[in-house]
């Protein structure tokens, strides 16, 4: 009798493990939707586009991507938070509709906090201050002496109100006690030909669009805005290095819709870390100057907050507003 018991206690025990929404669970089981949150060609289609190709050659199911742009990324990643959490929508988004739009949007269709379940952060990326070659500093001191002597006279150039790019170029003015003029621009190459032709005379931009031009010799680079110097451009220092308390990291991160079954969070965390380990996807990662990070839900979640923590105070001062 005591052994009957006993086997059957272990068969529950076993069927409630395999029906654990934490256990392991099998994934892809059908073709899964990848939501992007910007057009084809950008920088999160880039990285979206390679996790589907690694993904699709490794399961042999269809990895599709949506492009869905839209209201700063707002779009895209309002259907990843609607979509039905069993791990056939998943998503690529950045830290704007993820943190930042929070701040500049009186209200968004979805709430990052509750309807969004962070797989892991997928890459890292560096922004640079670049300045027009007419300006006669080759540090981020010197400019700053320049800024201060006639503050409100320069001019800067951004991709768009509230962007990482604004932003960065706010807080670099907040911290070291300077006054700039924004002026925003529809992309990177629009705002790197304003520097060019002195339109404007500098702006914190992606480094993958800066850098062709600083090779030329048509702009400079004082300094990169991530928390270390990037190993794409090791000569070139960071703001904290030059004294100015700013980091504008542009990462982006994998998400799912709220209520995706933790065991099927958990598997994709796995598959898509593995993707972009390897040495394939990391080698055309560096053509865009990107490094992959792949860290865990909860650590992504962190970082999530950290971001919304960062750019308060700077959007506040600033008072920057979208709508």
């Amino acid at each position: 009798m005591k052994h009957r018991l006993g086997l059957a206690l272990a068969g529950f025990l076993g069927l409630a493990l395999a029906i654990s929404p934490a256990a392991a669970q099998d994934w892809p089981t059908k073709p899964v939707k990848i939501v992007v949150p910007f057009g084809p060609g950008s920088t999160p289609d880039v990285v979206a586009r390679l996790i589907a190709d690694h993904l699709q050659r490794k399961f042999g199911q269809p990895f599709v991507i949506d492009n869905k742009p839209g209201a700063s990324g707002n779009i895209g990643t309002d259907a990843v938070a609607k979509a039905a959490p069993d791990g056939a929508t998943i998503g690529v988004s950045i830290g704007g509709p993820l943190a930042i739009n929070t701040l500049l949007f009186s209200k968004l269709p979805y709430d990052p906090k509750t309807d969004i379940a962070p797989i892991t952060q997928l890459v890292t990326q560096p922004s640079a201050l670049a300045i027009n070659s007419g300006i006669m500093v080759n540090s981020v001191k010197d400019l700053l002496v320049v800024l201060k002597r006639e503050p409100g006279k320069y001019n800067f150039g951004s991709i768009g109100n509230g962007s990482l790019s604004h932003l960065a170029m706010e807080a670099l003015a907040l911290a070291s006690g300077t006054q700039m003029v924004h002026i925003p621009y529809p992309a990177s190459p629009a705002a790197v030909t304003a520097i060019i032709r002195g339109d404007v005379q500098m702006g914190c931009l992606p480094a993958i669009a800066v850098t062709p031009h600083a090779a030329s010799g048509a702009i400079k680079i004082l300094a990169v805005s991530t928390a270390k110097r990037s190993p794409y451009l090791p000569d070139v220092p960071t703001l904290k290095e030059a004294g100015i308390d700013v980091e504008a990291d542009a990462w982006m991160g994998m998400i799912a819709p709220a209520h995706t079954p933790e065991g099927i969070v958990a598997k994709i965390q796995r598959e898509v870390v593995e993707a972009i380990g390897t040495a394939a996807v990391r080698e055309k990662l560096a053509t865009q100057l990107m490094e992959p990070v792949g860290n865990s839900p909860a650590e992504f979640r962190a970082r999530i907050d950290s971001e919304i923590a960062r750019w308060a105070p700077v959007i506040k001062a600033a008072n920057i507003k979208v709508n």
